[in-house]
């Protein structure tokens, strides 16, 4: 079976990187959740995806003067303001409410979703006994040298979080590294494909598990790196024709914004 993981949680018919939308993704069957590590000016640690708050919270409303600000700018407080709730119902990014996929009591538990900490996702994902991938993101220039990969490991130990339900994966491979040394039992997976258009590299195969860019692969590059017995997740397939392409293809988990539709799936190598 090729794992179903939540990008950002069930994203199409939840604001992404919220508790709201993890529980969204945990509840119609997907095998595990995906989130984006960010810091506030104060340093502590939130689920968020873009450097500006712009596309996914209501900050032009709270914060006018500042909405151009990078998440790395406003403490947490000031984030906890931000309402990415009411923000996902007015903007539908995916059309999902305008098509009725979302029930209006559904839509009622958006209203109180907050940004939340790392702390709260941690917690969440121990209680519904599941998995979460955390990935790594460069941070702001006026973050950059901030020490993430032990705040993250610090916390995961003081939460005593069971590294079974744990992965962490990044981009930057020297923070993976990093986690390696200080956690080895937390699974770490290489992120590649940062452009869109550059051939992947995959450097000297030296990481068990890769994450690619689902546009940039073929059968040939699933081939060549299972050959070398590494494991293949890709990111973001959210259409069923790529889901079976890459199913019989042999990859080992798909990231999608859709894992309602996908969750639960066997897609048998006959589909076509």
């Amino acid at each position: 079976m090729t794992t179903i993981i939540a990008h950002r949680g069930a994203r199409s018919i939840a604001p992404e990187n919220t508790i709201v939308a993890a529980n969204q993704a945990f509840e119609v069957g997907a095998d595990l959740w995906e989130t984006d590590i960010a810091v506030t000016s104060d340093e502590q640690l939130i689920l968020f995806h873009d450097d500006s708050l712009q596309r996914t919270t209501n900050v032009a409303a709270i914060f006018p003067k500042r909405q151009h600000q990078v998440f790395t700018q406003f403490t947490l407080a000031e984030i906890r303001l931000l309402d990415p709730g009411s923000h996902f119902i007015e903007h539908d990014p995916f059309g999902e409410i305008n098509k009725g996929s979302i029930s209006q009591e559904t839509l009622a538990l958006f209203k109180d979703a907050k940004v939340p900490t790392l702390e709260e996702a941690l917690v969440f994902t121990r209680e519904k006994q599941w998995k979460v991938n955390l990935e790594l993101k460069t941070l702001p220039k006026n973050f950059k040298d901030f020490p993430i990969t032990q705040r993250v490991i610090e916390l995961i130990r003081t939460l005593e979080i069971d590294p079974d339900r744990l992965i962490i994966s990044s981009f930057n491979h020297a923070w993976l590294r990093q986690v390696e040394a200080m956690e080895p039992s937390i699974e770490i997976q290489a992120v590649i494909g940062y452009s869109e258009s550059e051939p992947l590299d995959w450097g000297d195969f030296s990481f068990s598990v890769y994450n690619a860019r689902s546009t940039l692969i073929d059968e040939e590059q699933i081939a060549r790196a299972k050959n070398k017995r590494k494991l293949i997740n890709l990111w973001t397939v959210n259409e069923k024709d790529e889901i079976i392409r890459f199913v019989n293809a042999g990859v080992d988990g798909l990231f999608t914004d859709y894992p309602q539709r996908f969750a639960n799936l066997y897609f048998s190598k006959k589909e076509s």
